[in-house]
């Protein structure tokens, strides 16, 4: 008769007590056991547009490379997995004399298993290509370091992961969908583009933004992808400039001092500017960077700068503040060929802009700046 698997993963560990409401626990699992009791949380959004998530989708080749390794004679894989654990697992210290009280304490740790459709009660924040080599190795008996912290809250596991990921090579659009959920205090590299990261999530995701599903996403579905055509890096970096720069017209709107943004100003401007945008330059938006150099990175680097002389003397709250706005745009629109045509030198005369470079017909302008 076949002998009833345990409901829990009984395990030696060690408790450190680095924060009083989030312990950390090292311990082991085998191969086997790993994805039993952790779930790869990848970023995806639910139907009301929030984010769920915050993993990348695995590399096929890194993860065979790591499987064939772990398939070897001579194996020896000392990199640990981090993994966010449900508080349902329960930690009982072992009684004895304490060797270091109030640094480490020893005991067992109680993993439940989860039963047929409910959650597992782990995340993987850190590991995610190793656990699965490991999943498809063929020793499935082989013993993984495994290091643990207590977090319920997606929005702590999200801010481990950013950390822990910070010096590797995450795909920005990840990173930029992220950092907008994150409420906790971030490195100075990663916190100087949470607004930015912000306020790009906006442009995409508000009904009245002309951006409305044209800003490419790390989320997004297929269908949902190939209707976009602006990269959110590109977006991100002309929110950035302007509002790090001095010259930026989103600059006064971000206090320096407490790091806060008003996000309600900022909006308004960004929504006024590029809606006129949009309404001067009809025919070159909403294509594919192949099609219109307006679409193209450089093109929002070009426009963005062009936003930063622009916006400082308009009065967002004015009655004809579109008329402006647009009647400024109108400028400059028979010296631009976003869809065909060449950026002639000589157009440029006499104008506040130093011309383009590149002079092809269709491949992408560098960003035209100020003089």
């Amino acid at each position: 008769m076949r002998r009833p698997e345990p409901a829990v993963i009984l395990r030696r560990a060690i408790r450190i007590e680095q924060h009083p409401k989030h312990p950390l626990y090292l311990f082991t699992l085998t191969a086997s056991e790993l994805l039993r009791i952790a779930d790869v949380s990848r970023v995806s959004r639910d139907p009301a547009g929030a984010l769920l998530g915050y993993q990348r989708p695995e590399v096929k080749k890194h993860v065979r490379n790591i499987t064939e390794y772990l398939n070897g004679d001579q194996v020896l894989f000392p990199n640990s997995i981090i993994l966010a654990l449900s508080s349902n697992a329960v930690f009982k210290q072992v009684r004895g004399p304490k060797v270091d009280p109030g640094i480490a304490e020893a005991g067992t740790l109680h993993i439940p298993l989860p039963k047929p459709g409910q959650p597992k009660p782990a995340w993987i924040v850190d590991g995610q290509q190793r656990a699965l080599a490991l999943s498809q190795c063929k020793r499935q008996d082989f013993p993984v370091p495994v290091n643990a912290f207590v977090a319920d809250e997606v929005d702590l596991q999200r801010d481990q992961f950013l950390r822990v990921n910070n010096t590797k090579p995450l795909p920005r659009g990840l990173i930029t969908e992220l950092l907008p959920e994150v409420s906790t205090l971030l490195p100075s590299n990663l916190a100087v583009r949470k607004a930015p990261a912000a306020l790009c999530d906006l442009l995409h995701r508000d009904p009245e933004s002309p951006f409305k599903g044209l800003i490419r996403r790390s989320s997004q579905d297929a269908a949902s992808r190939s209707a976009a055509v602006v990269t959110d890096t590109a977006v991100v970096k002309m929110l950035q400039d302007s509002l790090s720069s001095p010259s930026g017209c989103l600059f006064p709107y971000r206090n320096i001092a407490s790091g806060e943004t008003d996000f309600g100003a900022v909006r308004k401007l960004l929504l006024l500017y590029w809606t006129a945008v949009r309404d001067v330059f009809p025919e070159a938006w909403g294509k594919l960077p192949t099609r219109s150099r307006l679409m193209h990175g450089a093109g929002i680097c070009a426009m963005g700068r062009l936003m930063d002389k622009v916006m400082g003397s308009i009065d967002l709250h004015g009655a004809r503040a579109p008329q402006l706005v647009r009647a400024e745009l109108a400028r400059i629109k028979p010296l631009c060929h976003w869809t065909d045509g060449r950026w002639e030198r000589s157009a440029w005369t006499g104008t506040r802009f130093r011309t383009p470079p590149s002079t092809s017909a269709f491949s992408p302008t560098s960003c035209f700046a100020p003089t």
